[in-house]
């Protein structure tokens, strides 16, 4: 599979597309930027919002708009202005911490969590519909990829400085994991595991950062797929597209140095993968 060069948006940190499927218009955000980005494929317009914070994970929400984790704690977003709406901070006084990554499960719930790169002091949080929070995991360094299997069974979540994505048995009824196992391990020189989609197979497809891939796993934890990309850093796929065929892929510049950017022109863009699989229709926030 190629990767194509879809937008040349040269972001900082790219991160966390979403496919509204309500405008059929892909979102993504720029997160050392304190920007979201707006595409609508049928025109090719890019908008850019210029945020008063770093918002780090976007959800759709049932009431129309985003919910959102930031660099402080949780908000909604009305997806028109730049005006942020706050909801709760469960880590607020932690310095040198915030929240990254984030997903709405198929019972209306956001998961997101946190990162901190001096140690393991991190966690995953479920913000509830009642807009009530709860701390689901603790221990972790950079929380990361989060996903669920088509039957709601199964949880995937990334541990990004251990290498590693857990597996959980989910109660969708409960809203509960338990059990966890090590889905994947991998070695570092293979790339950091960072943001991940389930596609409608149940199969796992997961960025890795410094690893100039994303692939794909049964759920057995077999890779059957590979995508390279021509930029070291790819940070997370998603599924988007009228018919949820095409897996848009966000990529970093940070951190790079003048010789590896001139060696990666394409650092920083969007890029779109044709998958040849369809992915899972994005959930709404209850809330």
């Amino acid at each position: 599979m190629d990767a194509k060069l879809l937008i040349d948006c040269r972001n900082d940190l790219g991160e966390g597309p979403i496919w509204d499927a309500r405008e059929g218009a892909l979102y993504w955000l720029d997160i050392n930027q304190a920007r979201i980005q707006r595409l609508d494929p049928l025109t090719n317009e890019t908008r850019i919002f210029d945020m008063p914070l770093r918002v780090t994970a976007l959800g759709l929400r049932g009431r129309g708009g985003f919910v959102c984790a930031t660099e402080k704690g949780f908000h909604f977003w009305d997806g028109q202005g730049t005006r942020l709406e706050f909801i709760s901070h469960p880590e607020e006084g932690k310095g040198g911490a915030r929240f990254n990554d984030g997903k709405v499960d198929r019972a209306g719930r956001f998961w997101a969590g946190t990162m901190d790169a001096r140690n393991a002091s991190s966690a995953l949080y479920r913000l509830d519909a009642d807009l009530s929070t709860r701390r689901m995991a603790e221990g972790i360094t950079i929380s990361n990829g989060i996903g669920w299997s088509p039957d709601n069974t199964r949880m995937y979540y990334a541990d990004s400085l251990r290498y590693c994505v857990y597996e959980y048995d989910f109660d969708i009824e409960r809203g509960t994991i338990s059990g966890r196992r090590v889905f994947l391990q991998v070695e570092q020189d293979f790339g950091v595991p960072d943001g991940l989609t389930v596609d409608s197979q149940g199969c796992i497809w997961i960025a890795f950062y410094d690893g100039w891939k994303v692939a794909r796993y049964t759920p057995e934890g077999k890779e059957d797929a590979r995508a390279a990309l021509p930029v070291a850093r790819p940070t997370c796929p998603a599924f988007g597209g009228a018919e949820l065929g095409q897996l848009f892929v966000t990529s970093a510049i940070d951190g790079l140095s003048e010789e590896e950017l001139k060696q990666q022109p394409q650092a920083g863009g969007l890029f779109v993968i044709e998958a040849g699989v369809r992915g899972l229709a994005e959930p709404l926030f209850a809330g």
